[in-house]
């Protein structure tokens, strides 16, 4: 005898659907690269987020295919998170602190399909371009116009050019909660970096366990800056628990990083 009251998979994608439908209008706010504060709602993730998915599909991505991000914390960094996990890819996250030669082997390793990056991250993403053959698309996380004339990188395109064409329409695919949702590697250890695999269930019953009132007791009353960065075992779990409870979102991109290397 099976017991199927809400009988559905623990899926990443869940968590956006909810935060548009509970929380639309509560807040997420960055501070950009480019230095200027960024202000929307979660009903505006989960709208990008969708666009992300179109995009993913239109490249032709199979599910599982890894999809690489070089980002501080922001609004599409986060947008990604959703996008990459919920349309059955596996988001990468790397980490920039390590060497370039590091962070091409760990690409590699990964078979990385797909890269997106924020422009502060230029000069890394040029000295490994040539070195990553399995990433068929380079991203840059920022405007059309401020796309370099002449980056380098083949093929080079804008995150916001890229999801502008694609639909903000999309039906999240359901699948296997035990799938891979995102992929971390560690940094410090002996020998080459070793690959950490988070699943679909393990990251909604972690977002649920942190926002426990034994642990940082989030709700939609909260505001919630994560310092740890969305590279590091993806920001403790901070975006997938303030979409579960609603909690207002702010990034701060580079600010903490900086103040970190003077203090």
């Amino acid at each position: 005898m099976l017991g199927l009251m809400q009988d559905h998979p623990l899926l990443i994608s869940s968590l956006i659907e909810f935060a548009e439908r509970h929380h639309g209008e509560g807040e997420v706010v960055s501070r950009r690269v480019e230095g200027d504060l960024h202000r929307y709602t979660y009903k505006d993730v989960a709208r990008r987020a969708r666009q992300v998915a179109n995009a993913l599909d239109a490249l032709k991505l199979g599910f599982s295919d890894r999809v690489a991000t070089l980002a501080w914390n922001g609004y599409r960094h986060l947008e990604l998170y959703f996008g990459v996990s919920g349309s059955g890819r596996v988001l990468h996250t790397l980490n920039p602190r390590l060497h370039p030669e590091q962070i091409a082997w760990i690409v590699n390793h990964a078979e990385d399909s797909v890269l997106c990056f924020d422009m502060s991250f230029l000069p890394i993403i040029k000295a490994i371009h040539a070195h990553c053959p399995t990433v068929k698309h380079f991203v840059a996380l920022c405007d059309a116009d401020k796309l370099p004339a002449d980056s380098g990188i083949p093929g080079l395109q804008s995150y916001e050019s890229w999801i502008a064409a694609q639909s903000s329409e999309y039906q999240w695919p359901v699948f296997d909660e035990n799938s891979a949702s995102s992929m971390c590697y560690t940094s410090g250890t002996t020998g080459n970096p070793k690959a950490a695999l988070y699943s679909h269930r393990s990251t909604l019953l972690h977002a649920l366990a942190g926002a426990l009132p034994d642990a940082l007791s989030m709700s939609a009353r909260d505001s919630v800056l994560p310092v740890v960065p969305m590279f590091h075992v993806n920001a403790w779990g901070l975006p997938y628990s303030a979409a579960m409870t609603g909690a207002k979102l702010v990034f701060p991109a580079l600010r903490w990083t900086e103040s970190r290397s003077t203090s």
